[in-house]
């Protein structure tokens, strides 16, 4: 299986309420990083059609892997494959799934030329909410996302930028995401 890390890279859907000034405005994404490995949650969503669209519509911007997931002792963690949403171009996400039209609807109205950046900040809330859920699904979890999760610069760990920034965990999110966004 490919190792992988996670980014935060891609500009946060406008639609979330979460975008901020600054460039604190990335969400999070996982790529093939070699020796690099990766604890995430699984969660499901019902196969049926009103669920798989409304998951599409609001992961649009991302590549869909089919992966194989293992829990912590190298076991299969399922039988099926799961959903991974990996990183994307801007190039690939217009060619295949956002055309200039959709573009306009989704970004352009918003003057975003560009989703996915190597040169954007988390987004202060989501990165909130993601330590928070980390840390409440068990240890190693938390351990992995704080170490083997990247800002955009590819360089800079989630626990390197907490230590600069650890005002970011006190942060509530605005009223209306408070549900969505508590881990």
């Amino acid at each position: 299986y490919q190792k992988r890390h996670a980014l935060l890279t891609t500009v946060c859907p406008v639609s979330s309420g979460a975008v901020v000034p600054q460039r604190e405005i990335s969400s999070l994404s996982c790529e093939p990083c070699q020796g690099s490995e990766l604890i995430v949650s699984l969660f499901e969503v019902p196969y049926n059609a009103d669920s798989v669209t409304a998951f599409i519509a609001r992961e649009h911007e991302f590549r869909f892997l089919a992966v194989q997931p293992f829990d912590l002792s190298g076991q299969y963690a399922t039988q099926r494959l799961a959903v991974l949403c990996a990183a994307n171009t801007d190039e690939h996400y217009k060619q295949k799934r956002c055309p200039p039209d959709e573009w306009a609807r989704r970004w352009g109205v918003h003057g975003i030329d560009r989703v996915w950046c190597n040169d954007v900040l988390p987004c202060r809330v989501y990165l909130r909410h993601c330590v928070l859920a980390a840390q409440g699904f068990c240890p190693e979890a938390y351990e992995s996302f704080l170490d083997n999760t990247y800002l955009s610069d590819r360089t800079t760990t989630v626990r390197e930028y907490l230590l600069k920034n650890p005002d970011i965990l006190e942060e509530l999110p605005p009223p209306e995401l408070i549900g969505r966004y508590s881990g």
